[in-house]
């Protein structure tokens, strides 16, 4: 049975959960349960601190975890990730009063305040930059205010509240994060279970990129229509009752979609009109 562990609270519990249920898994209908069993799938959920998932797969515990990337790297643990899930995007930035520092070069000598330190310092010694660090957990922005630091280092998303703290962002991004999928390093990369378990959510990923569009067009605009939705590998087209007409299928980015129905329309297609795609195997 594959033992998978998975976000217990916070801003990746929801939309794993949530991505798990449309990959067909059975997921827990209480925020107390710490464990489920999906004998169907043969699957075991481990409820977690996303903070501990990378430790816990890392020991061999668990085959496999869903955590943020930041989250993983900030960990140390001997862990890797495997597939990029698309949700909880951020950034992990430098912030500090303005006119304190331009770039990374200026935080030589300066102390500064992270939840992250593992990231920050690995980001330092990379930069070959001296520094100070010093590990906070929770909100960080105090810290320049309250004198335990010069510098802070955390995720930005919309940088609202750095700019109420009078704080201002400077630099390069540090790294960017996302929901991951992550293994053990080392791990045997063709366990047929692991394999599945990637497929379903690549298939959950897929369709809610895509939309399924079909239209009618005449045979004479046909190469123009197959080159505006040449589809995944090319794209389903069947006569119609009338002659000169065809029906045309084929799967487009859904934030095309609007574009691609006006130029459609523009060459003389009708009928045009899309669906949601729930599942997927490509």
């Amino acid at each position: 049975m594959l033992r998978i562990a998975v976000p217990n609270k916070g801003s990746l519990s929801g939309p794993a959960a949530e991505m798990l249920h449309e990959a067909g898994y059975q997921q827990r209908r209480e925020s107390k349960e710490l464990r489920i069993v999906d004998p169907e799938n043969e699957v075991e959920f481990f409820y977690l601190r996303p903070r501990d998932i990378a430790i816990y797969v890392s020991s061999g515990r668990l085959d496999i975890g869903i955590t943020g990337r930041d989250l993983l790297i900030d960990s140390g643990a001997d862990a890797e990730e495997i597939l990029p899930l698309g949700f909880a995007r951020s950034t992990f930035r430098f912030a500090a009063k303005p006119g304190t520092a331009n770039g990374i070069e200026d935080l030589k000598g300066k102390t500064v305040a992270t939840s992250y330190e593992g990231i920050v310092e690995g980001h330092l010694a990379e930069h070959g930059i001296e520094a100070s660090v010093v590990h906070l957990d929770g909100a960080v922005e105090t810290a320049i205010e309250l004198g335990v630091a010069e510098v802070i280092a955390d995720v930005v998303e919309t940088g609202t509240s750095l700019r109420n703290a009078g704080l201002e962002v400077f630099g390069e991004p540090i790294m960017k994060s996302e929901a991951a999928v992550i293994r053990r390093t080392g791990a045997d990369a063709d366990d047929p279970k692991v394999q599945q378990f990637l497929r379903r959510l690549q298939g959950v990923l897929v369709a809610r990129t895509y939309v399924m569009m079909d239209y009618d067009c005449r045979v004479e605009q046909l190469e123009k229509a197959v080159a505006l939705t040449p589809g995944l590998e090319s794209p389903t087209v069947s006569p119609l009752h009338n002659e000169g007409w065809v029906a045309v299928r084929a799967m487009v980015p859904a934030k095309e979609a609007q574009r691609i129905m006006d130029d459609l329309y523009d060459i003389g297609a009708r009928a045009i009109l899309t669906t949601a795609i729930h599942a997927c195997r490509l």
